[in-house]
């Protein structure tokens, strides 16, 4: 069976992978499970969250965005990033002073986040024919404040933060600029290029665990309906999403025009998509701290579904990301 570039598809990742690495000690709260974002471990009153992640649909920037997808994924949990462990394949002819951006790239977006590079590994192999970074990031909190992805309640309100598409955009703006600038002028392309210092969602998944929800989950590979369908389906919920409550951004509408790909399925680090019954304080905080978050639909009994221009359209399982489209 050929499969496509990107994630495996659902069922083929529960028959194939997740069937097989079940939790088996005590210790283990959360192991491996569709639309989980990070493992967690049992310290006592503490608990310890990883994640791990590769870099394999960009060129432009992948140091920044290495730290910055890992970080994501244990900040939805609420917790706190503390270290990351970073390994980069570099293809065969590569030069140290590419590794060496990479490198103090991640550092940089490392230390602004106050999070440790503790170790990893380097080499150059003919495995791979550009750079992959992976990193594994560790966090730790308390038991008692733990957040997954599958607490969702019925009748909880779902909130998206900032708006969709979000890393896809600025990855297409960097990565295919010259084909770009023929069409999208240079100020909104500018935009969409500056979009890369947007795909933290560290504060707001720390914030959001403070303040209370019953779900989070980051938003990488299949956009924002990829994430909403794997967050109800950890939950073993419907939600019933409005489109048109969907925050985008008129360049990233443009510019996937331009690619014939849909902004919704498109790879959008930096959100993160989360439910709760304190809509209204959550909202009050983050606009306190300047950060954007909106309320683009309800988790209900049955299937999940999307409503466009008032018509109910069942959410789908996430397939290849729309980026792989294009690079």
């Amino acid at each position: 069976m050929i499969l496509e570039i990107g994630k495996l598809p659902t069922h083929l990742l529960e028959q194939n992978i997740l069937s097989k690495i079940q939790p088996q000690r005590k210790e283990i709260l959360v192991g491996a499970g569709v639309g989980e974002d990070c493992s967690v471990i049992d310290f006592g009153e503490e608990i310890c969250v990883l994640s791990t992640d590769p870099i394999t649909g960009a060129i432009d920037s992948i140091g920044k965005l290495a730290i910055h997808i890992s970080c994501n994924d244990v900040a939805s949990n609420g917790v706190e990033p503390l270290g990351i462990l970073l390994t980069i394949l570099a293809p065969e002819n590569s030069n140290i002073e590419d590794i060496s951006q990479v490198l103090n790239d991640a550092k940089k977006i490392a230390r602004a986040l106050n999070v440790e590079i503790i170790g990893g590994h380097t080499e150059v192999t003919t495995a791979v024919n550009r750079m992959v970074v992976s990193t594994t990031c560790i966090g730790k909190g308390k038991k008692r404040h733990m957040i997954t992805s599958n607490g969702a309640k019925y009748g909880d309100d779902v909130i998206m933060t900032k708006w969709a598409g979000l890393e896809g955009t600025a990855i297409l703006a960097r990565d295919k600029k010259r084909e770009l600038e023929d069409v999208i002028d240079e100020e909104k392309l500018q935009e969409a290029m500056n979009f890369m210092e947007d795909i933290s969602a560290v504060q707001e998944g720390i914030l959001a665990g403070k303040v209370g929800v019953t779900a989070m989950h980051d938003v990488t590979e299949g956009g924002i309906l990829g994430a909403l369908w794997e967050l109800a389906e950890a939950s073993q919920v419907g939600v019933e999403i409005q489109e048109e409550q969907i925050p985008l951004k008129k360049v990233t509408r443009e510019i996937c025009q331009h690619f014939r790909i849909d902004p919704l399925g498109l790879i959008s680090s930096g959100v993160m998509v989360m439910t709760t019954n304190h809509t209204e304080k959550l909202l009050a905080k983050f606009k306190e701290k300047g950060l954007q978050a909106t309320v683009i639909g309800k988790v209900i009994e049955g299937k999940s579904v999307i409503v466009r221009n008032g018509k109910k359209i069942p959410l789908q399982p996430p397939k290849s990301d729309e980026l792989f489209k294009v690079i």
